[in-house]
C-alpha cells in the first residue's frame, strides 16, 4: 500500500457513516471502522465474504429480505445508477438496525463498473430514540436487560396518553407483545443465551418504532408498545413491522437462532379503564397464540 493508499484508509475510517466496497460479485472488499461500529461485525470478519454471507442480510421495513432481490447494491452493479434508500441491517448480536443507505458504482479506468461503494448512516430516529433511553436511565425508568423503557415508564406513559385521549381527543393505540414458544429457548439454550434473544427482539422493536411511540418491557418475554397519534391503518402496520423483522432477526450461537412474536394490537376507546384496555389487548394477544403464533390480531 502507498502512501495515498494510506492516506485514503484512514480518511475513510475516521468517517462517522459505515463505508464498505464490493467487487462485480458483491464480495467484500473493504470495511471502515464505522461500519465496525454500526453493524458489530469486524472488518476480519466480513472482507472476502459476499454481503449476504449471513452478514447484513438487509430487509425492507416490511421485514423482505433484499439480498435476493432488491438489494440496492446488485442494482448499482447492473445498471451504474446511484442510489438511496432505507433499510434495516442485521447487527452482530442480532435485532435489526435502520439505516439510510446510497450506494454508487465504483469504474474501472476504461469506465466500466468494477464494483460498488455502500455508505449507510445510522438513522435519526435511532439515534433519537438512543438519547431519549439515555434519559429514561437517569430517571431509573430503564429495563436493565433490554435497554428497554421498564413497566414503571410504560405505566406513566400509558396514564398520560390515555389522559390526552380524554381531555384534547387524541387518538393512541397500543400493541401488546409476546415472544413465542420463549421457555424452549431457555430449555434448550440456557438462560443466558434466552436473555440475548429478549435484548435481540427487544432492539429490533425500539429501532422500528418511532420516536415518540413508547416500547417497554412488560414482563419476562412480554412488551407493550404505546402508539401516540395513530390511525387504525398506522397501527396495524406498526404491528405488522415488528413482527416481520423480529421474524427476521436472529442471533449466531451453536447455529442460528430465530424466534417469532404474538401480538394483539388496538386503538383505545375514552370509554374504558386502562386495566380493561390492557385486558383486551392481552386478550387479542392470546388469540394470535391460539391461532398459530407469529400473527398480529387485531381490533380497530
Amino acid at each position: 500500500m502507498n502512501q495515498n493508499d494510506d492516506f485514503y484508509k484512514d480518511l475513510l475510517d475516521n468517517l462517522y457513516d459505515g463505508v464498505y466496497f464490493v467487487d462485480t460479485g458483491r464480495r467484500i472488499t473493504y470495511w471502515n471502522k464505522s461500519a465496525e461500529r454500526i453493524t458489530g461485525y469486524l472488518a476480519s470478519e466480513v472482507v472476502g465474504k459476499r454481503c449476504e454471507d449471513n452478514i447484513l442480510m438487509h430487509t425492507d421495513g416490511k421485514g423482505n429480505l433484499l439480498c435476493k432481490t432488491g438489494c440496492p447494491l446488485s442494482g448499482t452493479l447492473l445498471d451504474g445508477a446511484l442510489r438511496n434508500t432505507e433499510v434495516f441491517l442485521r447487527h452482530k448480536d442480532g435485532h435489526r438496525v435502520p439505516v439510510a443507505v446510497r450506494v454508487a458504482p465504483i469504474r474501472n479506468a476504461d469506465g466500466e463498473t468494477a464494483g460498488a461503494v455502500e455508505i449507510f448512516t445510522d438513522n435519526t430516529e435511532k439515534a433519537a430514540a438512543l438519547e431519549r433511553m439515555e434519559e429514561f436511565e437517569k430517571l431509573a425508568y430503564i429495563d436493565s436487560l433490554t435497554g428497554l423503557a421498564n413497566r414503571r415508564y410504560a405505566e406513566i406513559n400509558l396514564n398520560a396518553r390515555h389522559e390526552e385521549m380524554q381531555r384534547y381527543g387524541w387518538p393512541f393505540g397500543v400493541i401488546f407483545i409476546d415472544i413465542d414458544h420463549f421457555k424452549e429457548i431457555n430449555d434448550r439454550y440456557g438462560h443466558d443465551v434466552g436473555d440475548e434473544v429478549l435484548t435481540m427482539v427487544a432492539k429490533t422493536l425500539m429501532n422500528s418504532a418511532r420516536t415518540f411511540d413508547v416500547v417497554g418491557r412488560w414482563g419476562g418475554e412480554e412488551f407493550l408498545a404505546i402508539i401516540a397519534n395513530v390511525n387504525s391503518t398506522e397501527l396495524i402496520a406498526t404491528a405488522n413491522r415488528f413482527r416481520m423483522l423480529v421474524e427476521q432477526s436472529s442471533i449466531d450461537r451453536e447455529d442460528l437462532i430465530h424466534v417469532t412474536i404474538s401480538l394483539g394490537a388496538t386503538l383505545a376507546n375514552p370509554e374504558e379503564t386502562i386495566p380493561d384496555l390492557l385486558k383486551r389487548v392481552d386478550g387479542l394477544m392470546y388469540l394470535s397464540k391460539s391461532g398459530g403464533r407469529n400473527r398480529v390480531t387485531v381490533d380497530v
